[in-house]
């Protein structure tokens, strides 16, 4: 679990007393950051009684193509590019906005892989 509350120093290095303690709600968790492999999934509960699903591995996505709106499952063979992070194409990390090779063409992934457990991408035309 990660802490993610205020720190116990100033920016000016000096230090804050804390009026009180940590609570359930300043957790945090570490990043799924699921890559390419065969799909492998991880349900975490949350605060609420709710559940999210981790996507810790995936090679399949659902592509929809805006030109006839229809929508396939196909195999992801590589992560093409990805704004967020340079390395996540050499790690070949999937997340939300990466471009993913698939066999239908490149397309650009709209959900949240890490939090939705599924990955769904958008054709993008050439």
């Amino acid at each position: 679990m990660q802490y993610q509350g205020k720190s116990r120093r100033k920016y000016t290095g000096g230090r804050r007393i804390a009026s009180k303690g940590k609570r359930k709600f300043e957790l945090g968790r570490e990043a799924a950051e699921p890559h390419l492999d065969e799909t492998r999934r991880k349900n975490v509960d949350t605060l609420g009684g709710n559940r999210k699903v981790r996507l810790l591995r995936c090679n399949m996505a659902n592509v929809t193509d805006p030109s006839n709106n229809s929508t396939r499952q196909v195999s992801i063979e590589t992560v093409v590019d990805n704004n967020s992070n340079k390395h996540y194409i050499r790690r070949n990390i999937l997340s939300r906005g990466g471009i993913v090779r698939t066999e239908m063409g490149n397309a650009r992934i709209t959900s949240r892989p890490g939090q939705d457990g599924v990955v769904n991408a958008v054709l993008i035309k050439e």
